[in-house]
């Protein structure tokens, strides 16, 4: 039996901040925004080349914004990773190299943070 993980939810405090955020300056695509209340709103938003999206919303969790930590997108190449995200106006910190990988990343602007991994050679 497969388990894929495919939506993880990104919590917000503005939700066309973050939409706007995500799609124009990371390049995220776009794949829901449907908003059914006040009370309820769903973004669907997919890294390139990625099987999983995040959503951010309104009436999706009750988690604080800016209290996820530790979400990664792994690339091909961190440090064109890491100028096109400061191309884009994105904070993008210096790539650090570990024996697990070559890492930058940046931060949303609710603080939630993301690491941007490059994995080593196999």
């Amino acid at each position: 039996m497969d388990f894929r993980l495919e939506l993880v939810y990104v919590p917000v405090s503005d939700v066309d901040r973050a939409k706007a955020f995500y799609a124009d300056k990371v390049g995220f695509v776009v794949d829901h925004d449907h908003k059914i209340s006040d009370d309820l709103r769903f973004v669907q938003l997919t890294p390139p080349g990625s099987a999983c999206s995040i959503s951010v919303g309104v009436g999706l969790a009750d988690s604080a914004p800016g209290s996820a930590k530790g979400l990664q997108v792994v690339v091909d190449d961190a440090d064109a990773a890491r100028e096109y995200l400061l191309a884009q106006g994105v904070d993008a910190p210096e790539v650090q190299e570990f024996p697990w990988g070559r890492f930058t990343g940046f931060t949303d602007p609710d603080g939630n943070e993301w690491a941007v991994q490059q994995l080593p050679p196999r």
